[in-house]
């Protein structure tokens, strides 16, 4: 709209510009058409009367010239020998007095300090000195003539700036009427569910037909790759999960009575970095997953109470150390957040497992409350917590201040990831003489949320 603007307005100023060259035109011709006139008015009461040139004045002349009442007339008659016979003597011709015997003779001139528009004619006339010409030169002053054109140029400006300004707002009716397919086309994309990978079927005009089927080609695209992914995290899970189960069978089979004390302490180092590798394995693989639940997911109402306690069910080993102390407490309330079941039980999944391994000493608890408008899952340890200094670092993913432990580093990046993606946050909250360590994930309300 604004390129049609500035073609409008170019438009404008251009016809702005040929009605003012057109309006000077018509005024010259107007008041030149009368000058004229009263110019051969005049010029016919040129008389001789025994021998002698006389002029007689007409009164219609005048009363010609009167009809522009802003404007001065001047007159000058001369007699063939070139004196003037009545008139203004300084009165002075635009050209040369010889060449209006062809024709009458208009031009522009300054007298008496104001711009003066001259016309001569001349006229043959036999006097005692014989056959010679006449002359009749008329000035009239131009206020009239710029008055009239600054009238026709005002009118045809206002003319022109109301044409233009309905061709602005017909040209913005008829942008708007043509793109709104492309907002039905936008509204039916935003629109669709996330798992549809299915072509579009939109009704548009031909114009749109090659980006409709542009856009339906991408989808298919996006499909078939999608499918691979979800077939590479599925084989990969397969084929990944399994030896790593079958190792860990197998090294558990291993008779340590007739190891040496030396083949003992490898032995348990192998068990230990087996069991890191698969779980460091099943929390990539869970990563993965939780990135593309979320790109295919339609998130749907989800009791935070429910979610946290499979969340805490799954989290907790049957072979847990009889002296840890475990608890969960859940809301008085019911707490529903629109989100992942799957998901967000994971990220509790990882906060708690984070805990037991590198927090809790005798004590771990899990409490879902309600704070403001939001839902809260809260995991308590008695341990050392984690440096504040580590704070703004600890949700980057295979970050770890543990390194001699195998931490994996991306326990805390799965559950700040799922908290961003619903809305919500994670964060810490530092021990102190009277409150314990404690990591929370914070996340809005359904009903607030929505």
């Amino acid at each position: 709209m604004r390129r049609v603007a500035i073609v409008l307005a170019i438009g404008a100023a251009s016809l702005i510009t040929a009605a003012w060259f057109y309006a000077r035109a018509a005024a010259d011709e107007a008041y030149d058409r009368l000058l004229l006139g009263a110019a051969f008015q005049m010029s016919e009461n040129l008389i001789v009367v025994d021998g002698d040139l006389r002029f007689v004045l007409p009164p219609s002349a005048y009363e010609l010239l009167g009809l522009a009442r802003t404007d001065r007339v001047f007159y000058r008659v001369l007699d063939p020998d070139g004196a003037t016979l009545t008139g203004y003597d300084d009165l002075e011709p635009a050209a040369d007095l010889s060449a209006s015997r062809q024709g009458p003779v208009f031009g522009n001139v300054v007298y008496r300090d104001a711009p003066v528009r001259t016309v001569t004619v001349s006229r043959a006339v036999s006097v005692a000195e014989g056959t010679g010409w006449s002359y009749v030169v008329v000035g009239q002053t131009t206020d009239a003539r710029e008055a009239l054109a600054s009238e026709l140029t005002t009118r045809a400006t206002i003319l022109v700036a109301i044409m233009s300004l309905l061709a602005l707002g017909g040209t913005t009716l008829a942008v708007r009427y043509s793109l709104r397919p492309v907002d039905e086309l936008g509204m039916a994309l935003r629109q669709r569910d996330p798992q549809d990978l299915t072509p579009l079927e939109v009704d548009v005009p031909r114009e749109l037909s090659p980006f409709v089927t542009s856009i339906n080609h991408f989808i298919m695209r996006l499909d078939e790759r999608v499918k691979l992914l979800q077939r590479y995290i599925a084989d990969s899970a397969h084929q990944i999960r399994t030896p790593l189960t079958a190792l860990t069978a197998q090294v558990s089979l291993i008779n340590e009575d007739k190891l040496a004390p030396e083949d003992r302490r490898h032995l348990e180092r192998v068990r230990n970095r087996t069991a890191e590798l698969a779980r460091f394995t099943n929390q990539l693989l869970n990563h993965a997953m939780v990135i593309h639940r979320f790109d295919s997911t339609q998130l749907a109402p989800v009791s935070l109470n429910d979610v946290a306690r499979k969340a805490f069910r799954s989290a907790i080993p049957i072979t847990i150390d009889a002296d840890m102390v475990v608890s969960f407490e859940p809301a008085d309330g019911e707490l529903t957040v629109l989100g992942d079941l799957l998901s967000l039980r994971e990220a509790i999944i990882n906060v708690i497992d984070n805990a037991l391994r590198h927090g809790a000493s005798s004590r771990l608890e899990v409490r879902v409350l309600r704070s403001g408008d939001s839902g809260v899952v809260e995991v308590i340890d008695d341990g050392p917590g984690i440096p504040e200094a580590e704070w703004p670092n600890v949700t980057r993913r295979f970050y770890s201040n543990r390194a001699e432990s195998g931490a994996s580093g991306l326990g805390f990046a799965i559950a700040s990831e799922v908290a961003a993606v619903l809305g919500g946050r994670l964060g810490l909250r530092k021990r102190t003489e009277t409150e314990p360590f404690c990591v929370f994930i914070e996340l809005p309300l359904a009903s607030e949320h929505s």
